[in-house]
This record gives C-alpha cells, sequence and structure tokens, in this order.
C-alpha cells in the first residue's frame, strides 16, 4: 500500500452549509444541533453556512443568525461561502472573516448558479480580496466545475488553469479545487492537481470531492498521495448542488475518516462520536443519508 506524504490528514467539514443548501430549510437552533454534535466528534474547521441570496438559497437564510452562535465553539476555524461582493460585506459583519469565494470555471454553471459569467466573478476578485483583507482575514478561491460542467461537459484543463492564475492575480490566498457534479477520477484529479500546483506554487490547495459516480473516496486517496493541503467532506454524505442538475451529496466525513484512520493518518476526528453526529443529523433531517459506513458501522462495532 502506498502511504500519503502527511501523516495527519486536515478535514474541513461542509456539512452545515453544502449539506444543507440543497435540503428544504431547517431551523437555526437544528443547526447548531449539528454543529454541536460535529464540534464534539472532533471537527475543528466547519464551513458553516453561506451568504447568499435568500430566494435562491432559502434553506441558508439565516446565515447571520448562525454565525452569531458560533464565537461558542472557540477552538473551531470558521468559514464562508460567498459569490458577491455583498456576500463578503455580509460575512465579514456577521464576524466570519475566513471567505470562499466561489468562481465555476465553465462559463455554464456560473451563470446558473451565480447570474454572472466567470469573466465577470473573476473580474470582483481584487474587491472581495481588499474586504476580506480590510477585516483582518483569509480569502479563499473556490474553483466549481475544475473538471466538469452540467451545462458545458468537460472542463477544458487551460480553463480552470487561466481561472486559478486570474484567482492568484486577484489575492486569493488559498484555492480549491470542486468536483461539483461527481464525475472526477483519481487520474484526472492529480494531473489537474500538479498543473494548478505549477501556477500557484507555495499555494495551499484543497480538493472538494462528490460522490455522486462512487469515486469520490478513489479520488480522496489519490489526491493524499498527492499531497493535497486538506479535503472537504459532508457529515453522512450529505450534500449536492441546487444549481447543478444531477449533483448529488459530498464524500461522507466517516468515510474519509474511517480511510485516513486504516491508512495511519491522524485526523483529530473520533470516530465513534463522527457516527453519532451522522445520526443525528440524519433524525433532524428525517432522510436517509447515503453514507455506506452510516448503514454498516464501523467494522469493530455493530451499526447503531
Amino acid at each position: 500500500m502506498t502511504t500519503p506524504p502527511r501523516s495527519r490528514l486536515d478535514i474541513r467539514e461542509v456539512g452545515p452549509r453544502d449539506g444543507l443548501q440543497n435540503e428544504p430549510p431547517i431551523s437555526t437552533e437544528a443547526k447548531l444541533d449539528i454543529i454541536e454534535h460535529l464540534v464534539r466528534a472532533g471537527a475543528r474547521r466547519i464551513e458553516a453556512t453561506s451568504f447568499v441570496s435568500p430566494r435562491a438559497v432559502p434553506a441558508l437564510a439565516d446565515a447571520a443568525d448562525v454565525a452569531a452562535a458560533l464565537p461558542q465553539w472557540p477552538d473551531v476555524q470558521w468559514s464562508a461561502l460567498v459569490a458577491s461582493m455583498r456576500g463578503a460585506e455580509r460575512a465579514v459583519a456577521a464576524g466570519i472573516v475566513e471567505i470562499e469565494y466561489v468562481v465555476s470555471a465553465a462559463d455554464g454553471h456560473n451563470k446558473a448558479n451565480v447570474g454572472r459569467t466567470t469573466e465577470q466573478s473573476l473580474q470582483l476578485i481584487p474587491q472581495v480580496a481588499d474586504v476580506v483583507r480590510q477585516a483582518g482575514g483569509v480569502l479563499e478561491v473556490i474553483v466549481a466545475t475544475a473538471w466538469d460542467c452540467p451545462f458545458d461537459g468537460e472542463t477544458p484543463p487551460a480553463r480552470t488553469r487561466d481561472v486559478v492564475a486570474r484567482a492568484i492575480d486577484g489575492g486569493a490566498e488559498r484555492l480549491c479545487l470542486a468536483d461539483t457534479i461527481g464525475t472526477v477520477t483519481p487520474g484526472r484529479l492529480t494531473a489537474l492537481l500538479e498543473a494548478t500546483r505549477r501556477i500557484a506554487p507555495g499555494v495551499d490547495i484543497g480538493v472538494h470531492l462528490h460522490n455522486t459516480r462512487g469515486t469520490g473516496l478513489a479520488s480522496a486517496y489519490a489526491a493524499l498521495l498527492a499531497d493535497v493541503s486538506w479535503l472537504d467532506s459532508s457529515i453522512g454524505g450529505l450534500g449536492g448542488c441546487p444549481f447543478a442538475p444531477g449533483a448529488s451529496g459530498n464524500i461522507a466525513t466517516e468515510e474519509l475518516v474511517y480511510m485516513a484512520h486504516d491508512l495511519g493518518l491522524e485526523t483529530g476526528f473520533e470516530l465513534e462520536e463522527l457516527l453519532a453526529a451522522a445520526h443525528r443529523t440524519q433524525e433532524v433531517l428525517d432522510v436517509p443519508l447515503p453514507s455506506g459506513l452510516l448503514r454498516a458501522g464501523d467494522r469493530t462495532r455493530a451499526p447503531a
């Protein structure tokens, strides 16, 4: 077995944002209940919400209320996704200064997702960077549809590389390559990750994977072997994009942790508590979650 070069896997839990954005709205209290279970399980990087139009994503209309409750967990690194200057300003005003600004490499998805072309979104990066910098925060650019788009088909690698270069030039301090519709496989992932590193040497690069076609964990393992800075995952495999037809859930946090621990990697998560968090999320939403580990349980313990 090939061993990843790092001894620890940094995981960003995205369930409270990506996981919930495609679900019917739940109360702020229910969201905080899920977050509390995630923190108890060991989550120390959490994408808490998204400051976007409540009309477009009603499930996250309470972003400011969620943000107001986060200081009760001071040891957690909180972030929020935005798609506009106004979103960045709202996030900073609410106290979240680690900002993820999303740009789709494919025009079709960018127009569906944020109502503008990729070029128009790229032109806003310096302004968003100024807002974040003045707040003492960190700007990450998430490159959505980095490999494929539900409207435009395969995203040419040169197109994604251009978006990466423009993001860095505009002031991005971190990057995340997103497999928005769950089509990537290990070879394609590694190739784009290596190309991105050549364009942005020394920049932390994360990968955001969906498991739509069952290749999520295989691609996550490839990312680990390629020394990725972090991986996004969602409790229970919850997730999906309301503006990407056919997109399903993220890779499940508990399945990623299960694999990582078997590889000898530290994650900071307690698997039993993480499974409890997944069960609680399933109860709150009253829908079955797609995680296989949630159904089958850890190999040393029967499912609850």
